[in-house]
């Protein structure tokens, strides 16, 4: 009887295997299709910008510079996303100007509810390796300020008329003389005779008493007595920023506040104004320098900047940047916060933009994302090398992983049956008189269940091999129940036989990994050299040597070489680990044959009388 070697289907282990792989820990990674991301800090304590006073939740400028990788980008920026600190809630953000070619960008984001005295963070993602492949909070720029924002200016028209970026259509009714170097990327340059005029509009519109926050920043290059950056008036009423010389001051009513010698020639400053229905305070650089105890005006007229034709002011001879005007009254950490992190030479101090991290848990992200920038440049014949050690893997992992369960099951047999064969081994001669399958099934003990267990062991099957020839001679009338010495000599010949093909049945299909083991580097090998050859052929043909042709050539080259390596190292593992468990089965089996020679010579030894007829009949 053959012994049975049972299939083991391999595919749902690899499934198995491959879920293991997925759920590895890893850093958390809001989008797999993005390679790259930077961690962006707003530090409000002590250590950064010291700010105890409430900010809540406002629109922060990034500026990216030399720390970010232009060139993982899109051109345009179009694949950058912000996400919250939970990694999780993208935000609101829009691209004031985006130049790969500079290396320059002014990114603003809606950060929510930022805490005084604290530390914010959140992310920013790019290098989307999946361009075709829509990602959830895409640029908009009305969702990046909050529903009491009316009107906000970048400036960055190039001489048009500025936009409102707000989304109240605030757009201005002419431009300023534009100017590419400004604060925030491009400005608006006022050289005393080119205003520039907004229509009322409902969302512009004031009451009397409104809440109100405007604010800009601000260079002087020429200094005008009284000179006027913003101004909307309505009979005897009015509201004026503007800059005496270096001194920034405010008009509402007629009451005029000022702040001495806050600005500086040439020197880019912020100015704010915040009001409510008591007082207006004005600020400079996030600090509170005059305050003006007036409500502010019911207006709802049109807006001048840069000069009023209207009233008594001068024109103002300078530059502006990133004018703001809120229906509300901002605290004051929003004031400060703004002043400082949008801030060129005050940034850094608040606000941090982290190093490049890559997804996952770097080592297999990034192993994987470097392999796939390999594959691209591997070559049909080292496709052709991969495609056939990839079979040669996929026949040795069959072997090794069905051959494990095989030798399980033989283990078991085995075990089973030595256990039945103590109870009737101290006398053969008990089963002789029965007939042929209850001497195979050793006295009626291996049946049902049982019998199917022992089909798995090789002892079982040597076993019938003997007792087949035991009955066979003891069944002759002529010499009864006695075997000679040649008849035990033939009976060993024929275990010793069956010996070698259960052997074989226990080898069978290692020849796989002797092939896997022997053959896989090599044949790597083959497909390396070939590469290698390919690569510097390719070279003396276009005559271009240099570092960035040869490293994809040579490291493609390299990967049949691994493939074969990979194929090799399991399969020689497995086979020193197989084979070791086979040689414990067959020195079972061997010296399971030795102890049924002796038994079988033991208890039927020569010199036995013959059996009677009687003897025989039964």
């Amino acid at each position: 009887m053959k012994l049975r070697h049972r299939p083991f289907h391999v595919f749902p282990l690899i499934a198995f295997g491959a879920a293991c792989l997925a759920v590895l820990p890893a850093r958390a990674w809001w989008n797999p299709d993005y390679t790259l991301r930077k961690k962006i800090t707003i530090d409000a304590t002590a250590a950064g910008g010291g700010i105890q006073d409430p900010i809540g939740t406002m629109p922060v400028l990034i500026r990216l510079s030399g720390e970010f990788n232009f060139s993982a980008a899109k051109d345009d920026g179009s694949d950058l996303r912000l996400i919250a600190g939970d990694d999780k809630t993208p935000l609101a953000f829009h691209i004031e100007k985006f130049d790969s070619l500079l290396g320059e960008a002014f990114i603003w984001v809606k950060v929510p509810d930022v805490k005084p005295g604290a530390v914010t963070t959140f992310w920013l993602y790019y290098g989307d390796n999946q361009p075709d492949k829509a990602a959830p909070g895409a640029a908009d720029a009305k969702g990046t300020y909050d529903g009491d924002t009316a009107l906000i200016y970048h400036f960055a028209e190039a001489g048009k008329a500025p936009h409102d970026y707000s989304g109240n259509n605030n757009d201005a009714d002419n431009g300023a003389l534009a100017t590419d170097g400004s604060y925030i990327g491009p400005g608006a340059r006022f050289d005393g005779k080119t205003p520039v005029t907004i229509k009322p509009s409902d969302s512009l519109n004031w009451n009397d008493g409104a809440a109100l926050t405007w604010s800009a920043w601000v260079k002087v290059i020429t200094p005008q007595a009284n000179a006027e950056l913003f101004s909307r008036r309505d009979g005897g009423k009015d509201f004026v920023v503007g800059v005496d010389n270096l001194t920034p001051f405010i008009d509402i009513n007629g009451q005029h506040v000022a702040a001495s010698g806050a600005l500086t020639v040439g020197t880019w400053k912020h100015l704010a104004v915040v009001g409510d229905s008591a007082k207006e305070t004005l600020y400079v650089n996030g600090v509170a320098l005059a305050t003006a105890s007036s409500p502010m005006p019911g207006l709802a007229t049109s807006i001048t900047l840069g000069t009023d034709t209207g009233g008594t002011g001068a024109a103002f001879v300078g530059e502006m940047d990133e004018l703001e005007i809120s229906k509300t009254a901002r605290p004051v950490g929003f004031i400060k916060l703004a002043a400082l992190e949008q801030g060129g030479d005050t940034a850094a101090k608040v606000l941090a933009v982290g190093q490049d991290e890559q997804p996952a848990a770097g080592w297999l992200s990034g192993a994987l994302g470097l392999f796939g920038v390999i594959l691209k440049s591997v070559t049909i014949d080292g496709w052709v090398i991969i495609g056939f050690l990839a079979i040669l893997g996929c026949v040795s992992w069959y072997v090794m992983i069905t051959k494990y369960f095989y030798l399980n099951a033989v283990e078991k047999g085995n075990k089973e049956f030595l256990k039945q064969w103590r109870e009737v081994s101290s006398d053969l001669t008990a089963l002789d008189h029965s007939d042929a399958d209850n001497m195979k099934s050793l006295g009626g003990r291996i049946g049902g269940k049982l019998a199917r267990l022992m089909r798995m062991s090789p002892l079982f099957h040597v076993y019938h091999i003997g007792s087949d020839e035991i009955r066979h001679r003891i069944s002759d009338p002529r010499y009864g129940r006695v075997l000679s010495a040649q008849s035990i000599q033939a009976i060993r010949a024929a275990l010793d036989g069956g010996y070698v093909r259960q052997g074989q049945a226990i080898n069978g299909g290692l020849v796989f990994l002797t092939i896997s083991i022997a053959g896989g580097p090599f044949i790597g090998l083959l497909g390396t050299v070939a590469g290698v050859m390919i690569t510097f052929a390719s070279i003396a043909a276009t005559g271009e040597v240099n570092i960035n042709a040869i490293a994809p050539g040579i490291s493609a080259a390299l990967v049949a070489t691994l493939a074969g390596l990979v194929v090799a190292i399991p399969a020689l593992l497995g086979y020193n680990y197989l084979t070791s468990r086979i040689r414990n089965v067959t020195a079972d089996l061997q010296i399971f044959i030795d102890e049924f020679v002796t038994k079988m010579a033991e208890f039927y030894r020569p010199g036995a009388e013959p059996a009677t007829e009687l003897e025989v009949s039964h």
